[in-house]
C-alpha cells in the first residue's frame, strides 16, 4: 500500500496530505437579500418653491433684537465713514497736485509769455521779409494804384506848375520841382522848352503856381542843350527832392510827375529802355504838363528831368523819350559843390 505524501499543514506540522473534494457536496445556501423599505402608498409631496425657501431663511439673516439692529447700523456707519475718509484723502491729493501744477505754470508764465511774444515778432518779421522779397519782382513790373497815390503825395509838396507863352504867343506849360530851399528862396529845376520864349528880350513873364496861388519867381539861368532851366522862387521853407542813384539798368520802373492834377499832381509810369551818358531813355508818357517835372523811382528820389524835346541823337520819338539826368543840371544850371545844389557864382545868360 502506498504511503501518503506528507505536506505541511496549516497548523505548521507536517502530515499526510488531506484529500479535499473539488466541489462542496451540498449546494450553497442562498442568503436572502435585504428588502428595501417601501414607501407607503399615497399621493406624492410637491417640491418646495425657491421663493418660499428664501422667505424661511430671511429671518436668519436679519437681526432679531435691538442690539443686533444697532450693531448692523453701526457697521454701516463705520463703512461709510471709512469710504468717505478714503474719498476725501483722494480729493486732497488731487487738489494738492493741481495746485502745484498751477503754481508752477504761473511761476514761469511771464518768461514763457515774453519768449512767445519775441518768437511771434521774429516770425512776423521773417514773414514780412519773405513777402517783400517775393513782391519785389511785381513792384518792378507794375505799380498798384495805392503805390502811385502815395508817390504823388510824397512828391507833391515839392512840385510846382509853370505857365508862360511860347514864341507864337500860345500858352506854354510845364512842371518844376524844388532842389534847394532856405528861409527866403527856393531853387526850381524845369524844362528849357517850357520857358524858351522867356529867354528872349523882350519875352513873356514866367508864372509859377501852387494850387490856386501864384508865387513871384525869376528865371535865373538855363541850358538849352540839356533842355534844363533854373527858376528862383521868392518863397522859402519848401520841401526838396533828393537825387537818386546814378546807376540804372534797363527794365527798371520810372515815374513821371506833373504838378497839375486834382490831388495836387499826376503820375505816369514806364520802364527804362536804355541808359547812357547822354541821359535816360524810357517809355513813360510825358504830356505837355509833365515836361520839366521830376522822373523818380518808387522811393521818390529824382533820377532825371522829364522832357519832350531833348534829343541827344538828333531826333525825337513819340513812343520813347530821352530825359537828361538831374545831376546834369550841376554842369551849368546849378552849383553842386559838396553835394548840395545852389546858385553858385557863375555868370548867367539872362535874368528876368
Amino acid at each position: 500500500m502506498m504511503a501518503a505524501t506528507e505536506v505541511p499543514r496549516d497548523d505548521g506540522r507536517v502530515g499526510p496530505a488531506v484529500r479535499r473534494p473539488l466541489s462542496p457536496p451540498w449546494p450553497p445556501e442562498e442568503v436572502p437579500a435585504e428588502e428595501s423599505p417601501q414607501a407607503p402608498p399615497g399621493p406624492k409631496a410637491d417640491p418646495v418653491p425657491v421663493e418660499a425657501s428664501i422667505e424661511r431663511r430671511r429671518p436668519a439673516l436679519l437681526p432679531r433684537s435691538i442690539l443686533g439692529i444697532t450693531a448692523l447700523v453701526l457697521a454701516f456707519a463705520v463703512g461709510a465713514a471709512f469710504s468717505g475718509a478714503i474719498l476725501y484723502s483722494y480729493y486732497e491729493f488731487k487738489k494738492d497736485t493741481t495746485e502745484k501744477r498751477v503754481a508752477g505754470f504761473i511761476e514761469g508764465f511771464g518768461g514763457r509769455f515774453d519768449t512767445a511774444l519775441a518768437t511771434i515778432e521774429a516770425e512776423a518779421n521773417n514773414a514780412r521779409a519773405e513777402i517783400q522779397k517775393e513782391l519785389e519782382p511785381l513792384r518792378k513790373t507794375r505799380a498798384e494804384g495805392q503805390t502811385l497815390e502815395s508817390l504823388v503825395k510824397k512828391v507833391e509838396p515839392s512840385t510846382f506848375f509853370v505857365t508862360t507863352l511860347d514864341e507864337a504867343g500860345q500858352p506854354s506849360v510845364g512842371s518844376a520841382f524844388a532842389v534847394a530851399s532856405d528861409t527866403q528862396q527856393t531853387l526850381l529845376v524845369t524844362s528849357y522848352t517850357t520857358i524858351k520864349a522867356a529867354t528872349r528880350q523882350p519875352g513873356p513873364p514866367v508864372r509859377v503856381r501852387k494850387g490856386d496861388a501864384e508865387i513871384r519867381s525869376t528865371l535865373w539861368t538855363w541850358d538849352e542843350g540839356k533842355d534844363l532851366a533854373l527858376i528862383l522862387l521868392a518863397q522859402g521853407g519848401v520841401p526838396t527832392l533828393s537825387f537818386g542813384p546814378d546807376k540804372l539798368r534797363p527794365g527798371e520802373r520810372v515815374f513821371a510827375i506833373s504838378a497839375l492834377g486834382a490831388a495836387g499832381g499826376a503820375v505816369t509810369q514806364g520802364f527804362v529802355a536804355d541808359v547812357s551818358s547822354a541821359g535816360l531813355q524810357h517809355d513813360a508818357a510825358v504830356g505837355q504838363a509833365f515836361q520839366g517835372g521830376p522822373m523818380v523811382n518808387s522811393e521818390g528820389s529824382v533820377l532825371a528831368v522829364a522832357s519832350r524835346s531833348y534829343a541827344p541823337l538828333g531826333f525825337t520819338s513819340d513812343q520813347v523819350y530821352f530825359a537828361p539826368f538831374v545831376r546834369a543840371a550841376c554842369e551849368r544850371v546849378l552849383s553842386c559843390s559838396g553835394g548840395a545844389p545852389g546858385l553858385g557864382d557863375r555868370d548867367t545868360p539872362t535874368r528876368r
